[in-house]
């Protein structure tokens, strides 16, 4: 008996590992198979156990068009069978995908995100008035909680400003304003306060679980 152990180092690469390795060897057998007719009732036979193994996904859309394209996956592309859907292409699975494009707009100012960024075109689409002084002071807020978040304990406004013209190509010029951004030491007590008030929750969790019996 001891000379029939397989290890796993001795076996065959599984192709996807979450079907596990009886599903593997299933595939192979169904492909060992010289019969057409016996072959395509072992491949439906294989797809229904492939199913009963992922119940929650039974009402996606598409959801027999996968487990058949896994199929023909996990046999390598070698099985020959009837599908009710076009077989995949073994070239388009090992093509490498087009590299990603980071999703920033102005890329020089990073650690004010792209929210700030669109935040400044709407800002730039509004008629003159309070509510859009009000935007312009809560956007330079938050670029400054920003920027002290990013690197600095502290910031001069005029930062922020010439930043603001920047992002805004001049539209929106706050340089020989008068205006006074929030304290920086405000802005970081409140960063402060969010981080301690995460950590309590932590720590209220843990003694939670420490006292929840463990069977």
């Amino acid at each position: 008996m001891i000379d029939n152990i397989e290890y796993n180092t001795e076996r065959s690469k599984l192709i996807i590992p979450e079907y596990g390795r009886h599903i593997q060897k299933m595939v192979d057998y169904a492909t060992s198979i010289e019969d057409e007719a016996e072959r395509n009732k072992v491949a439906k036979a294989i797809i229904a156990v492939m199913g009963n193994l992922n119940p929650h996904l039974r009402d996606v859309p598409d959801f027999q068009h996968k487990l058949w394209d896994q199929l023909f996956i996990i046999s390598n592309f070698k099985l020959d069978v009837e599908s009710p859907f076009p077989k995949p292409s073994k070239e388009l699975l090992e093509e490498r995908p087009e590299p990603l494009e980071y999703p920033q707009n102005f890329p020089k100012y990073r650690f004010y995100g792209n929210n700030i960024k669109r935040m400044i075109d709407v800002a730039l689409e509004w008629e003159d008035g309070e509510l859009k002084e009000a935007l312009i002071m809560t956007i330079c807020n938050h670029m400054k909680k920003c920027f002290l978040n990013w690197n600095k304990d502290t910031v001069e406004d005029d930062v922020i400003f010439n930043h603001l013209y920047e992002l805004s190509n001049g539209g929106l010029d706050l340089r020989s304003s008068e205006i006074v951004l929030s304290e920086s030491g405000s802005l970081m007590k409140n960063r402060k306060r969010q981080g301690q008030q995460s950590n309590k929750n932590s720590n209220r969790n843990k003694g939670r679980n420490t006292n929840r019996k463990r069977y």
